[in-house]
């Protein structure tokens, strides 16, 4: 099992062996963390690789070379598309809930397993989902949380970035309530 911890910084100055994008379909640089990830592995060589890949479904992932962020000994960039949070899909606020957390679970497991596959050690991770996607942050951590502690791969690390204080606040609370949970039962 790999440690999980959480930490609040700047993902693209991380030591680890991937860092994960939150991504968006069409697999475009965005703002925030995308932004700084394409800005910090070269722009055009990030692109160049997306656009060789076409796009990537919500709730799924694919995976890039690190191109300038393997300077600090980063090895693949894995671009995590999750979901849009919008309640309003004609099926009802519970189903169409349901479907956002297991899309938003999918693209954490789909980073999870294209790492391990990748033969990496360690992982960072945004929180996906959580910006301009709108999703719930501490619906969004528990599902992360959950995601990384249960994942039964070969990582020994995974790490949970915090943009602010927020942030890693209820990441901090959800793993807490998590670990405590496992030594319980």
């Amino acid at each position: 099992m790999a440690e999980v911890s959480v930490v609040i910084g700047d993902i693209t100055t991380l030591a680890v062996d991937v860092i994960v994008n939150a991504a968006n379909e069409q697999l475009f640089a965005g703002g925030g963390v995308c932004g700084a990830i394409f800005d910090a592995a070269g722009y055009e060589w990030l692109t160049a690789s997306c656009q060789q890949i076409g796009s990537c479904p919500t709730g799924s992932a694919v995976i890039t070379p690190a191109h300038g962020l393997a300077a600090n000994g980063v090895r693949h960039i894995v671009h995590a598309v999750g979901p849009i949070w919008d309640l309003d899909d004609g099926e009802g606020e519970e189903v169409a809930a349901r479907l956002l957390d297991a899309q938003l679970a999918g693209a954490y497991r789909s980073s999870l397993e294209l790492a391990g596959a990748a033969g990496a050690r360690s992982i960072a991770f945004p929180a996906i989902s959580t910006g301009i996607f709108g999703f719930p942050a501490e619906r969004a951590a528990e599902i992360a949380v959950r995601t990384c502690v249960e994942f039964d791969g070969d990582l020994d690390e995974i790490v949970l970035v915090a943009f602010d204080e927020p942030t890693l606040t209820v990441l901090k609370e959800e793993l807490e309530v998590k670990q405590s949970k496992d030594l319980s039962s």
